[in-house]
């Protein structure tokens, strides 16, 4: 396995494993060093005092005795039953660290000689409440002793002691300590991430635009964002060739058919009126409507996505309202629309307009004499519904009247002059816009369309 380097995610999240698991040993060993009950050096203070008391004590273990037979073991036994056994106590043992005269708390001496025998560097360690230090040379004309002692502790544990004494409590601390440090971990190492999760939601919002953020961090993701802004120029080169493709062959068909309807204009003149060259008048007329559709839905659509921006709705469809409404009285029929609002929105101004223009028109075209347009904020989003009391659409070609060309059979056929691209562009437009459109059947009588379309941020 290839070793990792720090570079990589999975090396940098190996290095910071380690260098948490080092500071909490650390930690540790720090903590047990500042913990009473292990052996610890005797402060200064305490030293001087505890030598002076056993240089005292050496002095009256070699001071003659009034009774010459008393015996050494005796004057010891003395010695330790003149402390107060309740807050301090002496003890003495031999250099090969026999107890002389066993009093209270000797479990915990023994435990304490075993690990502390060295005059020179006398130490102390706590046992529960009871803090021995020694060892102190005693020196007389018998055998030489070792000196220890002990007493009360009055000092408080010092707060990691209490915390370590209880495994509950010490979970606690340690999960409340390194939860900062554990939240940074986890935004440090899933920042890159998340940027690439931000970019791939832009791009599904019809953003197609490169990050250069997304090429730093640990190699993978250098990789995986350098990757993903090749995919997002491929996909603008894509999308900007077929557009521009689609709009090539729009214009180039539009030189026939103009030479094709000044051959019917010539071919009327010489000849007459004819149902054939009436005819051929009228599908000329009509291919040359479908071409000019398709000509400005794909001057729209080249590069609309790189051509979005903050907009809102009164100042974006205003106009265009009231030029519908306009035309809709010229019909002889009403069309109403609630006040709109300034709600933000994030796109091509020309795609919505379009998008909402190309409905409206349909209603106003196929409605008896009523089209109603509302406008309703709905969280994040923004719905438009239109209504008109025309004849309406089957209800199993509710879906089938956004597809190009799609003509339904009743009232949208050839004779309406209709192309059948009109629902379609506006389908495409939503849909790069992150929006949505269904038709359902209207409380008018004739056709609902309802769309939605994201709230800017």
């Amino acid at each position: 396995m290839k070793i990792p380097g720090f570079t990589h995610l999975y090396g940098r999240i190996f290095a910071i494993f380690w260098t948490t698991l080092l500071v909490v040993v650390i930690t540790l060993v720090l903590m047990f060093q500042y913990d009473p009950r292990s052996v610890q050096t005797i402060p200064d203070h305490q030293l001087v005092r505890l030598q002076s008391q056993a240089e005292q004590i050496n002095q009256r273990l070699n001071t003659p005795s009034p009774s010459s037979h008393t015996s050494l073991i005796t004057r010891i036994k003395a010695l330790t039953h003149r402390r107060d056994n309740h807050r301090s106590q002496l003890y003495f043992t031999t250099i090969d660290g026999d107890i002389i005269a066993p009093q209270k708390h000797t479990k915990a001496l023994r435990n304490f000689i075993t690990i502390a025998d060295n005059p020179s560097k006398p130490q102390q360690r706590l046992y529960g409440r009871w803090l021995i230090a020694g060892p102190f040379k005693i020196t007389t004309e018998q055998q030489s002793l070792y000196m220890y002692r002990g007493q009360v502790w009055r000092g408080s544990p010092p707060f990691f002691v209490q915390i370590m004494d209880k495994p509950f409590k010490l979970l606690l601390v340690t999960m409340l300590v390194s939860t900062p440090f554990l939240l940074w971990l986890a935004w440090a190492v899933t920042r890159p991430a998340r940027r690439l999760q931000q970019a791939a939601e832009r791009v599904a919002r019809g953003e197609f635009e490169a990050d250069p953020t997304l090429e730093q961090g640990p190699q993978e993701f250098k990789q995986a964002g350098a990757s993903f802004n090749q995919m997002v120029d491929a996909l603008n080169n894509i999308i900007s060739g077929q557009q521009r493709l689609l709009s090539d062959i729009s214009h180039e068909l539009r030189s026939p058919l103009t030479r094709l309807r000044m051959a019917t204009a010539l071919a009327q003149r010489k000849q007459g009126q004819s149902n054939e060259l009436s005819r051929i008048d009228t599908e000329a007329e009509r291919l040359e409507k479908m071409i000019s559709e398709l000509l400005e839905l794909s001057r729209m659509q080249v590069n609309s996505h790189q051509q979005q921006q903050i907009i809102d709705s009164h100042s974006l469809w205003y106009e265009m309202l009231e030029d519908a409404r306009f035309e809709a009285e010229q019909h002889h029929k009403t069309l109403t629309y609630n006040q709109l609002q300034a709600w933000p929105l994030k796109g091509n101004p020309n795609l919505l307009i379009s998008a909402l223009e190309n409905v409206i028109r349909n209603a106003i075209k196929y409605g008896n004499n009523v089209i109603e347009v509302t406008f309703t904020p709905q969280q994040q989003q923004l719905l438009i519904t239109i209504d008109d009391n025309g004849e309406g659409v089957p209800n199993d070609e509710l879906d089938d009247i956004f597809r190009p060309f799609y003509r339904v059979s009743t009232a949208r056929d050839r004779s309406s002059g209709g192309t059948g691209l009109g629902l379609a562009i506006t389908e495409s437009a939503l849909r790069q816009h992150s929006g949505n459109i269904k038709a359902t059947s209207s409380p008018l009588g004739g056709l609902r369309i309802s769309m939605t379309l994201p709230l800017a941020r």
